[in-house]
């Protein structure tokens, strides 16, 4: 019994191929891609000019940031990346949200904003610390609450 033909079969399978063509989503392709297909190829190294950590703050997945001000005017230094964040936080927004409109790597969005942050055009607030876990008047309110239920 024969297996039904795919048409996305394995390269192996068909043999049909040049040595400098590659595998991609269920076809063969020359390799080269364009800005067409996939968007501009900014690599978020590039954007943070190398840097791993932001200069200033410390930026939680959960830190809430927000513009200070309207967008600026042709502000010196800054990236297309920068002005989407700023026009993103006219609102407050967190980190996690911020990343995920973006569609940027953490690290990246975190050094983008201790830029920002740098450049007073943000504002933060950073989570508050977890509780006392050893205070035992936490245990017993859970527990009066749960009692309540």
């Amino acid at each position: 019994m024969m297996p039904p033909e795919d048409d996305a079969m394995p390269p192996e399978a068909t043999g049909e191929h040049t040595p400098d063509q590659q595998w991609s989503d269920g076809q063969w392709s020359d390799g080269q891609w364009s800005e067409d297909s996939t968007g501009p190829m900014v690599r978020p190294y590039v954007m943070t000019s190398g840097r791993l950590e932001p200069t200033r703050g410390h930026f939680d997945l959960i830190t809430l940031v927000v513009a200070i001000g309207p967008l600026p005017d042709g502000e010196v230094g800054l990236t297309p990346e920068h002005l989407a964040i700023l026009q993103l936080c006219q609102e407050v927004m967190s980190v996690a949200e911020l990343t995920g409109h973006l569609n940027l790597p953490v690290a990246t969005v975190r050094v983008l904003l201790g830029d920002l942050l740098d450049k007073g055009l943000i504002t933060m607030q950073e989570p508050h610390p977890e509780a006392d876990m050893h205070d035992i008047r936490l245990y017993k309110a859970v527990i009066d609450g749960l009692r309540a239920l």
